[in-house]
């Protein structure tokens, strides 16, 4: 039988029925899930452009350009919103946070700003008027270089406004402390001080004065005041979460990002209520042994939020201490910082404070390479900085370090 002319025929169809489904496809790939028109679209691209419309496919722009040219991949399902003339920007990244805090430090009560020692002062003592005696009293991050005296209230101080509560005054990575507060962690004068640490002491009795440099090391604040329910610090959280939304930040890093906290990210991303996209740098603490943090590292690196993350909520890194704070005295310098009486420096060859001695440093930034994970530490002095950047040199002389994009922050 003579097959030949149906072949001839069928094989044209096939083609062209080929083509009309596979633009059917490709014009359906184009429809937008959402277009934004008649407004002022800050493109920010190579020629600064600044457009009518803008179609989004997904996660993604899909184009941007002229109204007519947007409208043109409108589809059954897009969803379609009238700027009326209003401008849509770029969001904006905040690179260096630590939300969970932020959202919890005024919970109770809200905190005055304070400029002198008094002030200071008067707030303990309105604090310990309502605050049931032997409970804390912790007051955070009243940098003493914006008081107008430039010190710490000292320990007779907190002494005589909170004689029957703990009181830690901390600043950063310093604090000073009263009697009560120094007696519970049992520093006196016969105490030993682990290295990234310092007790400062009277010459004559070897006593503490109550300032504590590196005072994380040995010391867990306490709960104060009022005690949050989990709702309560979920709620909060959102609240400063809209915040960031509000004034454009769509996306934050959480540097130094502890396990609770991550649960919390967790909680709200599952519960489809996190409202910008998080990457978290997880807390390794510089307060145990090389092997110990080498442990740590490679378990983050096993998180699902790390193996498995999505651009809403992930895990990118580790974060940790390598010095002080410039504010404190206690940032870790090039140069010695001279004697000052502001920051109670009297050791002329004194540099500040390196929290990371070099075996443990190493070991971590080369395991975080090893796994795919960006290391990043707080670095304030020059010192701490060229520190950091001579790690990451020697680490990446055997490795390529350069995918894990370690930072400093």
């Amino acid at each position: 039988m003579n097959r030949g002319p149906k072949r001839f025929v069928f094989q044209p169809v096939s083609i062209l029925t080929f083509i009309a489904l596979a633009l059917l496809f490709w014009g359906c790939g184009k429809q937008a899930d959402t277009i934004v028109f008649n407004g002022a679209v800050v493109t920010v691209d190579s020629g600064d452009r600044i457009v009518e419309a803008m179609a989004i496919q997904g996660d993604r722009i899909l184009k941007v350009g002229s109204d007519e040219e947007i409208m043109a991949l409108k589809g059954p399902e897009t969803e379609i919103i009238d700027l009326k003339g209003k401008a849509v920007l770029p969001g904006l990244i905040d690179s260096h946070t630590h939300p969970t805090g932020a959202s919890m430090f005024e919970f109770d009560h809200e905190v005055p700003e304070m400029l002198t020692i008094q002030d200071v002062l008067s707030y303990i003592r309105g604090r310990a008027a309502v605050v049931p005696e032997g409970e804390w009293i912790v007051l955070q991050q009243v940098f003493i270089t914006r008081l107008k005296e430039q010190r710490y209230p000292t320990r007779s101080e907190l002494d005589q406004v909170a004689p029957n509560h703990p009181v830690i005054f901390r600043t950063g990575p310093d604090a000073s402390m009263n009697s009560l507060a120094l007696a519970h962690f049992n520093i006196d004068a016969n105490y030993n001080e682990p290295s990234g640490t310092k007790i400062e002491r009277e010459e004559a009795t070897n006593k503490p004065t109550g300032i504590v440099r590196g005072w994380s090391a040995i010391i867990k604040l306490p709960p104060t005041g009022k005690t949050p329910t989990h709702q309560d610090r979920y709620d909060r959280l959102l609240m400063l979460f809209k915040d960031y939304n509000s004034v454009g930040i769509t996306s934050i890093a959480d540097r130094n990002c502890p396990n609770e906290s991550m649960d919390l990210y967790q909680e709200m991303f599952d519960n489809q209520e996190l409202p910008l996209r998080l990457s978290m740098s997880r807390q390794v603490g510089y307060v145990q042994s090389a092997e110990s943090i080498k442990s740590q590292v490679e378990e983050i690196s096993r998180e699902p939020l790390f193996t498995n993350g999505t651009p809403m909520l992930k895990t990118v890194g580790i974060k940790m201490f390598m010095d002080g704070g410039m504010l404190t005295g206690s940032a870790y310098m090039r140069e010695p910082w001279g004697v000052s009486e502001i920051y109670g420096i009297d050791d002329p060859e004194y540099r500040g404070l390196r929290f990371i001695p070099e075996e443990k440093l190493i070991t971590a930034v080369r395991t975080c390479v090893e796994n795919g994970l960006q290391f990043t530490a707080h670095c304030v002095g020059d010192g701490a900085v060229y520190t950091l950047i001579d790690a990451y040199e020697e680490v990446g002389q055997n490795l390529d370090i350069k995918p894990t994009r370690p930072n400093i922050t």
